[in-house]
């Protein structure tokens, strides 16, 4: 049986959220995210981005492309209630539902007679209609053409890849918009003359591995439209970190240790609430610069303490000679559900796990 996977993309979810509840701001150009000039965005509505803004972009730079951009505090549990009633929607649709974050998931809808794109079609109405809000959808045989599609005809797009047009769909698709490809990988492709998926179809397995390791494999089909994975309603979060943007740069090590200290805190706490029995691997903390480069150090093996915290911290500080403008604290958790002897629990009072 043929698989039928819808991609569900909210559009500017947080901004549309905004506009929708404050009407007056409709015709302006929004952006949400900190409020400082130090700050930095999460997202912004389609009038912000004609002036070339885009999320992730600090927000002195925005007001330079965009003076009269409205940038408005983040509201995330009035982002995280809206995606639940999204939510309750599609899961009229579908038993099998893989959120990716707030504003997207993947539906399987194989089990269904209905045509997907209609199915797709109704989520979309039924979202507008109950929510007031804007959502794109990609429908494909499997999870990555899914969510390339949805992305093509954006916003309130909706665009359905056929089984028997995958060939020609991939062969003049950028190699950008492959799953697990990233600017590093797309630099590296173009120097081989590779652009568009029909260029990496021309390699081999072994020539990809050669390039990529055992990712290589993997790219092979990729570049081809073939994606077995499938959609699994319980993913397994990988990570929980905290991490702040400051209105004026950490000058000294003092400076960013003080504010370790509070972030280690907030840490504690979204990992209380997460209320998880998995056991953590490893604790790692992320440094900006002024000149917006980024440097990380994670370790395996370390008590979750705050002493460490700042260790790594103090490690990361020393790797370059700027003043700090970004701290982020976090863990990533255990494969496994139980621990082996090497890997740490949490423990508030610093000591070692089994």
């Amino acid at each position: 049986m043929e698989r039928k996977i819808i991609h569900i993309d909210m559009d500017c979810f947080y901004a549309a959220i905004e506009v929708r509840d404050n009407p007056s701001l409709r015709p302006e150009p929004v952006a949400v995210g900190g409020r400082s000039s130090r700050g930095v965005l999460t997202t912004c509505n389609y009038e912000a981005r004609r002036f070339g803004v885009h999320s992730a972009m600090p927000n002195f730079m925005a007001l330079k492309k965009c003076p009269h951009l409205v940038i408005l505090p983040v509201r995330f549990e009035a982002y995280r209630q809206e995606s639940r009633y999204i939510r309750k929607i599609m899961a009229s649709y579908a038993n099998l539902i893989e959120p990716l974050s707030l504003d997207e998931a993947f539906l399987d809808v194989s089990s269904r007679k209905e045509n997907a794109r209609d199915i797709a079609f109704e989520i979309k109405r039924q979202i507008r209609r109950e929510r007031g809000l804007v959502a794109s959808a990609g429908v494909a045989p499997n999870k990555m053409l899914a969510k390339i599609a949805s992305d093509w005809q954006k916003p309130d797009g909706l665009f359905q890849i056929r089984a028997s047009n995958i060939d020609e769909f991939m062969y003049d698709l950028p190699v950008s918009k492959i799953w697990g490809i990233g600017k590093k990988s797309v630099e590296k492709l173009q120097t081989k003359g590779v652009h568009t998926c029909g260029d990496l179809q021309e390699y081999s397995p072994l020539q990809l591995t050669h390039f990529f390791g055992k990712f290589g494999a993997e790219l092979h089909n990729l570049c081809r439209g073939i994606d077995s994975r499938s959609v699994v309603s319980n993913r397994i979060r990988k990570s929980i970190s905290v991490e702040r943007t400051f209105s004026e740069n950490l000058d000294t090590l003092d400076a960013c240790l003080s504010k370790t200290q509070t972030l280690f805190v907030k840490l504690e706490e979204d990992i209380i609430k997460l209320k998880s029995d998995r056991c953590i691997a490893k604790l790692f903390v992320k440094l900006k610069f002024a000149d917006f480069t980024r440097t990380t150090i994670e370790r395996t093996g370390l008590a979750i303490t705050q002493k460490n915290a700042e260790s790594l911290c103090q490690e990361a500080f020393g790797r370059k000679t700027l003043p700090v403008r970004l701290i982020g604290i976090g863990v990533r958790f255990a494969s496994e559900t139980r621990a082996s002897s090497k890997q740490m629990q949490f423990d508030f009072a610093g000591n070692r796990g089994s």
